[in-house]
């Protein structure tokens, strides 16, 4: 038999929730608050940032506000957002239980704060998820590794055989740089194959099956089109 996972690191925002609108929301209503236009380009640019990052790129359009007070605006925003509904990704709720069922551990590796990392762990049965690593509480933040070998330390678990899921570029260099397997679910930003990242157009299609074929150190493809 095929072993499991060590672990199934999961990215927040755009990955495991379609939180990335609300985040967008945020950086129009502080954009058009401050008297300039922001673009969908802008919006693709700051996918996967770390929050301070996200809050400087804003900060340097015109915001006459400190990057941590940018940060906070848009936190607390998506915060009240969430609070309202979790908008999970289609099949999201449905693989986090069949891992929990196998008893393969899942950490949240998130660059959003512990407020809303908060919210989505209360969201989920108890034992979801056995650690939380938060963009509050690193040094540094996606893409350097550190959150990926926090997460894995944190768990007790070889990241070299754990997979981490994410939907940006700057998430999955973050994770391969610590040295976890990956697989990409191609969101809003393009994700170009490459020999040694997994790809997938959606949740749905995942079964814990394919993460440990993952974790083993194969590739599964299933994207077609100008992205393929």
């Amino acid at each position: 038999m095929m072993l499991l996972p060590a672990a199934v690191l999961w990215d927040l925002d755009g990955t495991l929730v379609d939180s990335e609108p609300y985040w967008a929301a945020a950086e129009h209503k502080l954009a058009q608050a401050h008297g300039f236009e922001w673009t969908e380009q802008d919006e693709l640019s700051l996918v996967g940032n770390a929050l301070p990052d996200s809050g400087a790129a804003l900060q340097a359009r015109g915001i006459d506000l400190s990057v941590s007070e940018i940060v906070e605006i848009m936190v607390q925003s998506v915060v009240a957002d969430i609070g309202t509904a979790v908008p999970w990704q289609p099949g999201s709720l449905e693989l986090l239980a069949a891992l929990m069922s196998a008893e393969v551990p899942c950490a949240l590796v998130t660059m959003s704060y512990q407020a809303i990392a908060d919210q989505i762990v209360a969201s989920v049965p108890a034992g979801t998820f056995q650690a939380v690593v938060s963009g509050d509480n690193v040094t540094h933040g996606k893409p350097h590794p550190e959150p990926y070998i926090l997460a894995a330390e944190r768990l007790g678990v070889d990241i070299s055989r754990s997979v981490a899921i994410e939907d940006s570029l700057t998430g999955l260099a973050s994770a391969q740089s610590a040295g976890a397997r990956v697989l990409a679910v191609q969101r809003k930003v393009q994700i170009p194959a490459a020999e040694d990242r997994s790809r997938v157009a959606e949740l749905v299609s995942l079964s814990v099956e394919d993460l440990s074929r993952i974790a083993a150190g194969e590739c599964i493809d299933r994207l077609a089109g100008p992205a393929g």
